[in-house]
């Protein structure tokens, strides 16, 4: 009896005691499947450190809180996946955890999946201490998804994502079923590192919901990330859903702004906007019902209208999903805005977007703009907005608030860099002085390292002498390094092929005090000197170019880029630079940009150009529009043009899209003569910008040439036009595609023929 009674016991306590977890180290997918079928709560997959290519990864299984199912690399940061790969979680309870995409993209719509199947989602996981560097798509206009968040109670934290360049959000919420509606995931102290302006619609870094599930509630967490550089468009965070809390992340020289596109009663609070005076960079916009928008702190933003600081926007009646709820029921309370360009009521308003903000209220705000500059600007009646406590430091303020009290008041900054009143009476303005930004080196990982600002150009710190001659440049070219600098000798370099460049590199001519010193001067005997690919950024400066062996060949350009998509923002500078005799052909061009193609700048300081049949610098290879567009700022600046067939700039942009912010285009002190005369210039202008959003054209003379031709399309464009001498050349065409009226510029002192100012 007492032996049967030990056995009972014994069966029960072995039962109750749980299995040893099982640790299992895999070094190929072969052995990585193998595993994950056997996992079960409390195990860990361990991968081998290398690299692993084209792995499309999958991990399902029922772990518990406790005891979860655990992937992660035998060394953090020494796995990494590469080429064709991904990453797909279903089941419950899963940890992944140490991994870095690299060198490739995901042959799937997501490189990050919390669900398996439609059937089988990811409940209560996690993501953490995972890296996505610069795994996008080869065609820019691809889209895909990072991360797709589906299921319930999901984690997504500490992760590290730089560098997407094609299409579609970096991060994206799914509310696609009901199992991923109200689902309370937490997205949290993660960096989400540059990400370059696409130049279309879908470059959002995150985005919870879409306009057709924007009725439903997502109960989404956003707290304590960095947004650092994310400037893919409009919108830095779409909001498409209701419920979800955005708090204590912090936003660095990022264009755009967080937008409550779509959804209700969403609540963004104590986060930090710094924009350092960069372009674009905005705040808060709110659209829809029951928002609360409080104790945020903005300084140094530039954005206007739809990114501006606060842009409080109009609705549309009885509006669909896809439009624009009006504001109702809003409160704005308690936050800072100081140093920057805009905050903006009634934005949007026009013929469809009719819907004034009402039963809103707007208070105890503490707001500061740009001295002599409009500030708060007002775009219909805002009677529905109740103002209270509120004071404007400085910055012009729309004579329909003027109620708003306004006069300066002296602030001081806190330990946390944040400036706040010194006054104790004012101390209910604004945002709470405990209020400051998280520190970068709290979110990410810390074995990963986070991406400077530095110039390409130049940044090896090498130079290579370069001698005159035949076939030495080209060679120089080939064995440098990213971020060289080439000094050519005086005398001639002949390149007999055409130079890919894959690099960021420098070329230029060595200075002298002896102004009659002879050049360094390049002749190149092909269709193009320099045909730009992936990574390929070019500066040129002191340097003659001369087209005059060029063969007669159909498109004909000196700097081209690849016929093929190319990912990254390219950067082309030429200073100091004489560019003469592209006239074999008809249509010989100095920088052609081709389709998928996105030059981050493109910058002519100083130099010269003669004797060109084609145009100086052609952007214009996106006419789908689709709002595409092949360059984001072009400079012209201080140069002479004579005996050009094309425009100097023609740049197009088409469409209706208003999900980015560019062209810019700054074209001033030039010398234009004879200039757009060719018949081969169909756009028959100088100076062609079509949809451009911002052009100043600013103290140039045009002599003998074809006229200037500005078309506006979609937003708000902005054009100056300023200074010019127009001489024997006609009047600028000025047209209004879209907007119904006069058309939209600046314009002062700039003088047409014998003097007839315009």
């Amino acid at each position: 009896m007492l032996a049967r009674l030990c056995l009972v016991v014994c069966t029960v306590w072995l039962l109750a005691v749980p299995a040893h977890a099982e640790r299992f180290l895999v070094r190929d997918q072969s052995e990585y499947f193998q595993a994950a079928k056997n996992v079960e709560a409390g195990d860990t997959i361990v991968l081998a450190n290398g690299e692993w290519r084209d792995f499309e990864m999958v991990i399902t299984g029922e772990g518990r809180k406790k005891k979860p199912i655990t992937v992660t690399s035998q060394e953090a940061g020494k796995v990494i996946l590469t080429g064709q790969s991904s990453l797909r979680i279903g089941g419950s309870h899963i940890l992944v955890s140490g991994l870095v995409f690299k060198d490739g993209y995901s042959p799937r719509g997501e490189v990050i999946s919390f669900r398996r199947t439609k059937q089988d989602l990811a409940h209560h996981s996690r993501v953490t201490q995972v890296v996505i560097d610069s795994f996008s798509k080869p065609d820019r206009y691809e889209s895909d998804y990072w991360v797709g968040l589906y299921g319930k109670n999901n984690r997504f934290d500490h992760n590290h994502m730089v560098g997407k360049t094609n299409k579609g959000v970096t991060l994206a919420v799914r509310l696609d079923s009901e199992e991923s509606q109200q689902n309370g995931h937490r997205i949290d102290h993660n960096y989400f590192g540059p990400r370059p302006v696409l130049g279309s619609n879908g470059g959002e870094t995150l985005r919870i919901g879409t306009s057709k599930y924007s009725m439903h509630l997502s109960n989404t967490l956003v707290e304590n990330n960095v947004f650092d550089r994310t400037d893919g468009e409009v919108e830095i965070i779409s909001s498409k859903s209701g419920g979800n809390i955005f708090r204590g992340n912090l936003f660095l020289r990022s264009r755009g702004n967080l937008t409550l596109r779509h959804g209700d009663d969403n609540l963004v609070e104590r986060n930090v906007f710094l924009g350092f005076g960069k372009d674009y960079t905005g705040g808060i916009r709110v659209i829809n019902r029951n928002q609360t928008v409080r104790e945020n702190y903005m300084e140094g933003l530039r954005g206007s209208a739809f990114s501006s600081a606060l842009a409080v926007m109009n609705g549309v009646p009885n509006s669909p999903v896809n439009r624009y709820v009006e504001v109702e029921g809003a409160r704005i309370e308690n936050n800072t805005v100081i140093d920057s360009a805009r905050v903006g009521f009634g934005v949007g308003a026009d013929e469809e977007r009719s819907a004034a903000p009402s039963k809103s209220v707007f208070r105890n705000n503490l707001l500061g703009g740009l001295e002599a500059e409009t500030f708060i600007e007002v775009f219909d009646d805002m009677s529905g907005i109740t103002f209270a406590n509120n004071r404007v430091i400085s910055g012009e303020v729309d004579n329909a608030l003027a109620s708003i009290k306004q006069g300066a008041l002296e602030l001081e900054r806190a330990e946390s860099g944040l400036a706040f009143p010194v006054a104790a009476k004012f101390a209910s303005l604004g945002a709470p002085r405990d209020l400051k930004p998280i520190a970068i080196e709290d979110v990410g990982v810390s074995w990963y390292a986070k991406p400077d600002d530095r110039s390409p150009f130049g940044a090896s710190g090498t130079v290579t002498q370069v001698d005159a001659g035949e076939g030495l440049l080209a060679a120089a070219i080939i064995a440098a390094a990213p971020g060289d600098v080439l000094e050519l000798a005086t005398g001639n370099h002949i390149v007999d092929r055409t130079v890919s460049l894959d690099k960021a590199i420098t070329i230029r001519g060595v200075q002298t005090a002896d102004e009659d010193a002879p050049p360094a001067v390049i002749l190149f005997e092909r269709p193009s000197l320099i045909e730009l690919k992936e990574k390929g950024n070019v500066q040129l400066a002191n340097l003659v170019i001369d087209g005059s062996l060029a063969p007669d060949s159909v498109g004909n350009s000196m700097i081209r880029t690849t016929s093929y998509p190319i990912q990254s923002n390219i950067l082309i500078e030429l200073d100091g630079v004489t560019v003469r005799n592209l006239e074999v052909n008809k249509s010989f061009s100095v920088i052609t940009l081709g389709k998928s193609t996105l030059a981050h700048r493109v910058s002519i300081r100083n130099s010269r150009f003669a004797n060109i049949t084609g145009s100086i610098v052609s952007a214009s290879a996106e006419t789908e529009d689709f709002g595409q567009y092949n360059v984001e700022y072009l400079d012209v600046i201080d140069s002479k043009f004579a005996k050009i067939g094309g425009p100097i700039v023609d740049v197009y942009r088409g469409g209706r899209d208003e999900s980015t912010f560019g062209p810019y285009v700054k074209i001033s002190g030039n010398k234009l003569a004879d200039v757009g005369k060719a018949a081969t210039n169909r756009s028959g202008a100088a100076i062609n910008l079509h949809g451009v959003q911002t052009a100043e054209v600013v103290g140039n003379k045009v002599a003998s040439s074809m006229p200037l031709r500005i078309v506006h399309t979609v937003g708000t464009p902005k054009t100056t036009l300023a200074d010019n001498l127009f001489s024997q050349t006609p009047v600028p065409v000025l047209e209004e595609l879209i907007f119904e009226g006069a058309f939209r510029v600046t314009a002062s002192n700039n003088i047409i023929e014998e003097g007839e100012a315009q």
